[in-house]
């Protein structure tokens, strides 16, 4: 197995490679200081290492079922948005990675996140896998979009947006500074503004951990007696189709986030490398920060594996094969492969905090975890 170190210079020439003049230099430089906070950061921000190794790690995941997977899965990787009949909707919401792999590896890779991410409770991980599979079993058997107007109260009262956080998101975006967007992000963006001829101006981005490097772009209109903001960002190759040979696979975010069993933004849209999608206060992101202990619970982990079983058979009939498949698994087969998962991502971050000590101090790390990102909640 080829050396953490190694491994990333070469994902980073090739994304830089990939991105040329599109590469934003300080947004990378703001990763890799972001990364040293915590193992779980790390995973976020390392998505290409984990699709090369896991299959060393957990051998035993290649013979399970393929499906178009999310990818790069983990806590942080979930949000709400209105959909077309303005319903609020709790779901994935960032599928830049989905690429066809065993279905195995999403439940493997959002388990080791629960457990990064600071549950550190007593059976925590035998904890978190048994609510996993309850709701990935719930959503194979019944699957549905996680719709949250009448439906789902526990979860509804968990991620409903506080004035806060509403005004906080406005400050973000009032505060932004106005830049031209190349002609593409321009097109992209304008395509995706709720009527032709919508004036509105762009602005730099910074938000993630995984895909900082890669330019995003937002546009802010004025329309209709209030705001409206679109985010345009730059697709690559997933990580895992570059590390299983296939290079030149093809973009599967929209097909992945349209599936049948979703009821996604009206307004996400992929064209060529870039996706589109609309930003709000109800168009978010859900962290893990000090207002999101709930994401640790194991209420929520449930509806997470629920949620991963409609993505999961949003482009095909695959519940007979996965069901076939976790009955003939061993007793506490996941909670096993999450912990050497678990065991492989912290030695590759204690390798990545070594190296970066040399060049760091630890105050330096400390700057690195409190850079302030305007805009990045949504």
């Amino acid at each position: 197995m080829i050396a953490f170190t190694d491994s990333k210079a070469q994902y980073d020439a090739w994304l830089q490679a990939q991105l040329g003049s599109d590469f934003v230099a300080a947004d990378f430089e703001e990763k890799n200081g972001l990364m040293r906070d915590s193992a779980f950061v790390f995973l976020r921000g390392t998505y290409w290492r984990w699709a090369e190794i896991i299959l060393d790690i957990c051998p035993d995941l290649a013979s399970a079922p393929q499906v178009l997977a999310v990818g790069d899965i983990h806590l942080e990787n979930f949000g709400t948005w209105r959909d077309a009949d303005g319903r609020l909707v709790w779901g994935v919401n960032d599928f830049d990675e989905a690429a066809p792999m065993p279905y195995a590896i999403d439940l493997v890779r959002l388990a080791a996140s629960a457990l990064l991410g600071g549950d550190e409770r007593k059976n925590a991980l035998e904890t978190i896998t048994k609510a996993l599979l309850k709701g990935y079993a719930k959503g194979l058997a019944a699957p549905s979009p996680v719709v949250l107007d009448r439906d789902w109260p526990e979860l509804r009262a968990d991620v409903i947006v506080d004035e806060d956080r509403r005004d906080k998101f406005w400050k973000k975006i009032d505060a932004r500074t106005v830049e031209a967007a190349p002609p593409r992000f321009q097109t992209a963006l304008a395509a995706a503004m709720p009527e032709q001829g919508v004036a509105f101006d762009t602005a730099r981005r910074v938000a993630g951990t995984g895909s900082l490097g890669r330019p995003r772009w937002i546009g802010v209109a004025d329309w209709r007696g209030g705001g409206i903001v679109r985010e345009a960002k730059v697709l690559v190759t997933s990580g895992w189709s570059l590390a299983h040979g296939v290079a030149a696979a093809p973009i599967r975010a929209f097909e992945i986030a349209t599936g049948r069993f979703r009821a996604p933004d009206p307004w996400y849209s992929v064209t060529d490398n870039i996706v589109v999608r609309r930003l709000s206060p109800n168009n978010r992101k859900i962290e893990a920060d000090k207002r999101g202990a709930f994401l640790l619970e194991p209420s929520m982990h449930e509806a997470m594996g629920f949620e991963l079983a409609n993505i999961h058979l949003g482009a095909a009939e695959a519940a007979a094969a996965i069901q076939a498949d976790l009955r003939a698994r061993k007793p506490g087969w996941l909670a096993a492969n999450v912990a050497a998962a678990v065991d492989a991502v912290r030695a590759d971050y204690k390798q990545f905090r070594k190296r970066g000590s040399k060049k760091q101090s630890p105050e330096s790390d400390a700057a690195a975890g409190e850079v302030a990102r305007p805009g990045e909640t949504n």
